[in-house]
């Protein structure tokens, strides 16, 4: 369920993200952790981030949509540093950090972190499904081995 708060408060909630006209209803709807991304109603392209216009057909006619989460790592790099994120334990071991192409459309990705007790054995190709991360109230998308 897309949730109901005052622009001001997700801008408040997603600090250290470009909050836009264009992209506000994919981050209420993750606040509900409903994985939404953006497709044209015209011609049926998804795309990520979210844009003005379709990549293909050049429509105005764009909403979210949701999707399955579901995936294949098509990228992958493990931190063992970075600035501290909540959630985020360096000291824990290397984070996984992918790309992942996501069942929808081929050529379109998402990247986040993978998460949970097989993260780190994550491999380009293994198969992941979407998962949230709360990062103080805002949740964001992250991947775990399955699906």
């Amino acid at each position: 369920m897309t949730a109901q708060v005052a622009d001001e408060e997700l801008i408040r909630l997603y600090a250290g993200q470009a909050v836009t006209h264009v992209n506000k209803d994919m981050y209420r709807a993750w606040l509900g952790r409903e994985f939404v991304l953006q497709r044209c109603a015209k011609c049926g392209r998804w795309q990520q981030p979210p844009a003005p216009l379709c990549a293909g057909c050049w429509s105005c006619d764009l909403s979210m949509q949701p999707a399955s989460g579901l995936g294949t790592i098509h990228l992958l790099i493990r931190l063992h540093q970075g600035p501290e994120v909540p959630g985020v334990d360096y000291a824990a071991g290397p984070v996984p950090v992918a790309t992942v192409e996501l069942d929808e459309q081929a050529g379109l990705r998402l990247s986040g972190i993978v998460t949970g007790e097989d993260a780190e054995r994550a491999a380009i190709g293994d198969r992941v499904v979407v998962t949230w991360l709360d990062r103080n109230g805002a949740f964001i998308p992250a991947f775990r081995i399955g699906g």
